[in-house]
């Protein structure tokens, strides 16, 4: 069977389309009105009585008030708004005339709606009546109670006692208000005398406080025999009687008071009868009112409540019953019927007492309208065979002594074809694997038949996952792809058919794939909660991820300095605080579906303060301190620490006392004597320390004699015949009161048997006179004023020490290898000490290498061997070397004799690692390598160890190649027979006649075609002279005279090579970087005014280090410029006065070697220093010197012999092409004559010589 749209209920509410509501009529109804009461407040302007209603007809509205007939628009003063029954009220000051009750009718011609009754309220406002009071005299002890008396006024009231200054008037046990606003005494005490109590009541609903003339209290004091208050048990001062009955509204709570007096003052307890105590109610009040829910279900019954104290108890009954206002059970609901078709109404209406239900028919009582067809069963009306003129509003009103409520219920009585009230051509989107609804509105009487069908067939859509709902809408269970397409609604009944289309696109899921993950923070770090999300392409434009924290929505990049701002999916917080931390939810949503991810991040700080720091269990050294921890902040605390300050030797400074388990909230703290302590806690947790407490009052021990002795005693002798006993003082809190000294007792061990004893007040003792090292027994105690320290502990120590008096014998020495010796010697005897055995020493000195005949001592190396015993093993030594050691032993005081020296030779070892191992050639066929040989031979060199391989770019290498070059001189080596263009590995090791050094790598490639020429006899290294067909130079301008431009010309292959200048004043050569000859020209800058300079043309390859071009020119002199200043006045007077004092000096020298002067033997050889050496120290490398300051046009000599050796690293730097390095044959010397100055020159020398 086909499933139909149901009777329209609510329908006049319904939203018809544009056309279809001007001519389908509505019963009116009621969309909106005012509260239940309208309080007319002085303040306001105008007070508005609204009611507001639609219908077709257009609604009209009439009024009654107070029952009777009210037509707004009559009166002058009220305003009337059109299009609305709403009229307004102005405050003109005479609004009592229009105090009442209100209800609003509106009407068309189809019936009448009524409106809940509307209260209008002109307050009076409340005032107390003025009137004084004459004391209230009230003896001490006995009960109390102070009227307030409130004046009646609009609900809720509040009632506060306070003072004349506005300050409340403190409440306890002992003093309380009752509910009816009295304040009550338990029982009155001499401080309860005061001249200002006032009770002010307060309404806010009419936002008004008034105050009640002070009252005045005089407590009088009892006398009596024993001047003192009897004890009396407890008796009510409200409620009075045994027992009383209350009623509780449901909806509302429900409030039950006992306050009784008694001395002492009486504890209230509360039982509800045959339930025990009434564990989820509340208590205000101290206790004296009980708070019976209104909303708690079973809450009517007996209760009792019972003030008791030591003398005994009352007890007081209460019978509470349970009353509600009105309540619609069923409530009447506005029908659609069809012509001649039964109409049921029912009203059930609950309540207590049970309410009286009254019916209307268009705001007219139901028995003064006749009808046939309508009948009446209890709380149920029926009309027959309905006719449209049955058509109406009916009303159902229900009301007790707690309230009214009222309903209206449209019936409308009519025939009418479908109306869809669905658009047509809505289109529905929906997510794989999920359903849509889509809707079908029908407005028809009678109900219409809704049948959907897909994609223009006649065959209907049936199945499992589609289901028609009784409002003709369609829902498809679990989408499938296949879903896709166009979908017809068709509404039927006898009056006629209508139909809509809907087109349905079903869509991908949205998916969260990577959701945010749960995070522990830092506080002040940034966070970052990352989500990435897939979704329906189509929905680009309409996709939204939103971020909610703790359910509300957080707007990242909202202002300039938001923490939050969110970039490709991640939200991103910075600076964590407190606040953050909580559930962020991560929601992906399409206008089709969404998906949520949810992560919680959690923030870590430090903890915070302890609170309530409290001492208690006070003792003269020791009290107990409690605390109560402060939040954690996720992170357990693992300790507390408390902390003193005392205000003595170190006020202001907190210190650390004592630390505590963090699940410790107390601990007793041990304390010192005559301090004045304050003390604070702090906590600990994984992030750190945090604050700390505030400070407790201060707290004063009494003095006491000294807890402790002096700790540390350290015996010590600086001289023989001393001893020096110190030790750490007691610190200033440790003292335990003034006057604090130290006794020192101390006697020679198994000699003396009496103590010698000294009372000291600093923390040294000097016990002067001793044998040289000697035991003593020694013992420090404490005392000050309040007596002394606990028996201290003695130490033993020995009198002062001098150095030892023989040296060790039988020294010896045996070679372990090149490198390593051990060293043994017979101890020195324990009476040769005169001291504590602090080891021993062994002294070693290289005197000289064995490959040089000349002795030298070298630095002196010491090791130490501590302890008692008779060897030792000394390293690093250099082999191939004569050494020379001594042994001496050693005490406190200082170091004993040295031994006689032994002499000894240690072995030839392996040849340290070659420095520099350089390319220096490159052909087709063939390299030549360089080297230098290693800086410590540690041996007579025998030769090298040459091994090479091809490595081109496959896995496998070739063979290894060996060359067993014989003769140690050589630092250079031709290669032959190479594959051409092929990369291969060269090793190197020099060699003793032990073995082989360290191995030293290098590779290169050989190139693809030769570099020589046709001819063979021109190579990069090599260039012919006659191929500079043209070298010039021209020295700078007038106006600088520090540059000079050099020119060339040349005729062959290019080639690169250097220029090197030099002044020839000082004979120092500077080097250019490395130049191509198609330059043609280059400038030098930097040169002396007036200056003759040699320049000279040198190749690129230091290992044919010639000159291929060589010049001298000059630099222009300040004389082209300026004037000469020898025909200055200036100048000549000045050369005049130097003259004159060169005379004087002269003849006083004359005079003085007369005298017969004499002069140091050393101060002359100082002037005339070995020629050999001075030579030697004034050899320099990587510069030229030309001693001889001779052009020697195209000469070929060696360079190498004048290069400085102390500027041999600048120059290369300078000598080197754009990377600052060599990269052919001359590449290393640079580096190696940084390392070793005088050696450098010579082997560099010799390596330039050597034939490859």
């Amino acid at each position: 069977m086909l499933p139909h749209a149901p009777n329209v209920r609510g329908f006049v509410n319904s939203t018809l389309k544009e056309g279809w509501a001007v001519w389908v009529e509505q019963l009116p109804t009621i969309t909106a009105q005012s509260p239940g009461a309208v309080i007319a407040l002085p303040s306001e302007e105008s007070f508005a009585v609204m009611c507001e209603a639609k219908g077709n007809p257009e609604p009209e509205f009439r009024w009654t008030k107070n029952g009777q007939e009210f037509d707004p628009s009559l009166d002058p003063l009220l305003r009337k708004e059109e299009n609305s029954g709403t009229f307004v009220i102005p405050n003109n000051g005479n609004l009592t005339e229009y105090q009442g009750t209100y209800r609003c009718f509106a009407f068309n011609k189809l019936g009448t709606a009524v409106s809940q009754e509307i209260g209008f309220m002109v307050p009076k406002i409340p005032k107390f009546p003025k009137e004084g009071f004459d004391p209230f005299e009230v003896e001490e002890g006995q009960p109390f109670i102070l009227k307030c008396d409130p004046p009646k006024g609009i609900p809720p009231l509040q009632i506060y006692w306070m003072t004349m200054y506005l300050q409340h008037i403190e409440q306890d046990d002992r003093v309380s208000m009752g509910l009816n606003g009295d304040l009550y005494f338990s029982h009155v005490e001499e401080k309860d005398s005061r001249r200002d109590y006032c009770c002010f009541a307060a309404f806010p609903k009419i936002r008004t406080i008034v105050q009640k003339s002070a009252m005045s209290v005089v407590v009088t004091t009892r006398k009596s025999e024993t001047n003192s208050i009897l004890q009396r048990k407890p008796s009510l001062l409200t409620p009075p009687g045994v027992r009383s009955e209350a009623v509780l509204v449901k909806g509302e709570d429900l409030r039950l008071e006992c306050i009784a007096e008694g001395i002492p003052t009486p504890k209230v307890e509360w039982e509800k009868m045959g339930h025990g105590r009434p564990e989820k109610f509340r208590l205000e009040n101290h206790g004296k009112v009980l708070v019976v829910p209104g909303d708690e279900q079973d809450v009517g019954g007996k209760y009792l409540c019972k003030a008791k104290n030591p003398l005994g108890e009352v007890v007081h009954y209460f019978t509470v019953t349970v009353e509600e206002p009105p309540e619609f059970l069923v409530e009447p609901q506005s029908q659609l019927s069809m012509i001649g078709a039964d109409v049921v109404i029912k009203c059930s209406v609950s309540g207590s007492p049970q309410p009286i239900t009254t019916w209307s028919v268009n705001g007219v009582p139901l028995q003064e309208t006749l009808s046939a067809n309508r009948k009446i069963f209890d709380d149920t009306i029926i009309i027959q065979n309905g006719q449209p003129s049955d058509s109406a509003v009916y009303q159902c009103e229900a009301s007790n002594k707690h309230g009214k409520i009222l309903t209206n219920a449209n019936i409308m009585i009519m025939n009418l074809y479908p109306i869809i009230l669905t658009s047509d051509g809505q289109e529905y989107s929906a997510v794989e694997d999920q359903g849509v609804m889509m809707h079908c509105k029908v407005f028809s009487s009678p109900p219409s038949t809704i049948f959907w069908s897909k994609d223009d067939s006649s065959e209907l859509v049936t199945g499992p996952r589609f289901t028609v709902h009784d409002n003709g809408s369609l829902e498809i269970h679990t989408i499938e792809k296949g879903d896709t397409g166009q979908y017809t609604c068709l509404a039927k009944n006898l009056e006629g058919t209508s139909a809509v289309d809907a087109m349905l696109y079903v869509k991908d899921p949205t998916k969260i794939v990577a959701p945010p993950q749960d995070q522990s923070i830092l506080i002040g770090t940034d966070a970052q909660l990352s989500c990435l999300v897939e979704f329906d392409e189509s929905f680009r434009g309409d996709f939204e991820l939103l971020w909610q924290k703790d359910d509300e929505e957080i707007s990242p990049n909202n202002t300039e300095h938001s923490r939050y701002f969110l970039e490709e999916g991640v939200l991103h917080i910075v600076n964590v605080s407190h606040r953050d931390q909580g559930e962020y939810r991560c929601v992906a949503r399409t206008p089709v579906d969404s998906d949520v991810a949810s992560a919680r991040l959690i923030v870590l700080d430090v903890p915070d303060a302890p609170q309530s720091v409290v001492l208690s269990e006070r003792k003269n050294r020791s009290v107990k301190l409690r605390w109560i921890p402060g939040e954690d902040h996720n992170s357990s605390i693992t300790e507390f620490v408390i902390e003193f300050e005392e205000n003595k030797w170190q006020p202001g400074s907190w210190r650390d006392l004592q630390r505590v388990p963090g699940n410790h909230n107390s601990a007793v703290l041990d304390l010192h004597g005559h301090v004045g302590y304050r003390f604070r806690v702090y906590a600990v947790n994984a992030v750190g320390a945090g604050p700390p407490s505030k400070p407790t009052e201060r707290y004063l021990t009494p003095p006491a004699a000294p807890d402790k002795n002096p700790e540390n005693i350290k015996i010590e002798g600086h001289l023989p015949h001393e001893m020096d006993i110190n030790w750490e003082p007691l610190s200033p809190i440790e003292h335990n009161g003034p006057g604090l000294e130290y006794k020192v007792s101390y006697r020679r061990q198994d000699v003396e048997d009496e103590w010698k004893e000294h009372t000291v007040k600093r923390h040294s003792f000097v016990v002067r006179n001793t044998p040289t090292f000697v035991p003593y027994e020694i013992k420090i105690q404490a005392k000050n004023h309040q007596g002394w320290g606990p028996e201290p502990k003695m130490v033993t120590g020995y009198s002062g020490e001098d150095f030892p008096s023989a040296a060790p014998d039988d020294v010896a020495v045996e070679v372990m290898n090149s490198s390593v010796v051990k060293v043994t010697w017979k101890q020195v005897p324990k009476d040769k000490l005169h001291g504590h055995l602090g080891g021993y020493r062994v002294n070693w000195w290289r005197m000289r290498s064995l490959l040089h005949s000349k002795q030298s001592q070298g630095e002196r190396h010491t090791a130490a061997f501590p302890g008692s015993r008779s060897h030792g093993t000394v390293s690093g030594l250099v082999p191939f070397s004569e050494y020379s050691l001594i042994v001496m032993s050693f005490n406190g005081r200082g170091n004993g004799p040295g031994s006689k020296a032994v002499n000894f030779k240690t072995p030839e070892g392996v040849p340290e690692k070659i420095p520099v191992f350089r390319v220096a050639d490159v052909q087709k066929r063939s390299i030549s390598l360089a080297w230098t040989p290693p800086l410590e031979p540690n041996g007579i060199l025998t030769g090298y160890l040459l091994e090479y391989q091809l490595i081109n770019d496959t896995e496998e290498a070739g063979p290894l190649q060996t060359v067993n070059i014989s003769k140690p001189d050589t630092t250079r080596w031709h290669l032959r027979d190479l594959e051409p263009l092929s990369k291969y590995r060269f090793q190197l090791r020099s060699c003793t006649s032990t073995g082989c050094g360290s191995i030293v790598n290098l590779e290169s490639t050989t190139l693809e075609t030769s570099e020589f020429s046709k001819g063979g006899q021109q190579s990069l290294r090599l260039v012919h002279q006659d191929q500079w067909q043209s070298v010039s130079h021209t020295s700078g301008s007038a106006a600088a005279d520090t540059t000079a431009n050099i020119s060339w010309m040349f005729g062959g292959e290019h080639a690169l090579f250097h220029i090197a200048y030099a002044n020839k004043r000082e004979g120092r050569w500077q080097i250019s970087e490395a130049l191509n000859t198609s330059k043609t020209f280059y400038i030098i800058e930097g040169l002396e005014p007036d200056s003759e300079y040699s320049v000279r043309f040198i190749l690129y390859s230091w290992f044919d280090n010639a000159s291929i071009f060589e010049d001298v020119f000059m630099t222009k002199g300040l004389a082209s410029v300026h004037t000469g200043i020898s025909s200055q006045g200036w100048f000549i007077g000045l050369m005049s006065a130097i003259a004159l004092l060169t005379l004087v000096v002269l003849i006083a020298c004359f005079v003085n070697r007369n005298k017969g002067g004499k002069y140091s033997v050393k101060e002359k050889e100082d002037l005339h220093p070995d020629v050999e050496s001075q030579g030697i120290n004034d050899d320099t490398f990587c510069e030229y010197s030309d001693n001889d300051e001779k052009p020697l046009k195209g000469s070929q000599h060696s360079l190498s012999g004048g290069l400085k050796a102390e500027d041999s690293g600048d120059s290369l730097v300078d000598y080197g092409d754009d990377d600052a390095q060599f990269n052919e044959d001359g590449s290393f010397i640079g580096e190696y004559a940084a390392k070793k100055e005088k050696r450098a020159s010579a082997e560099i020398k010799a390596t330039a010589q050597t034939p490859a």
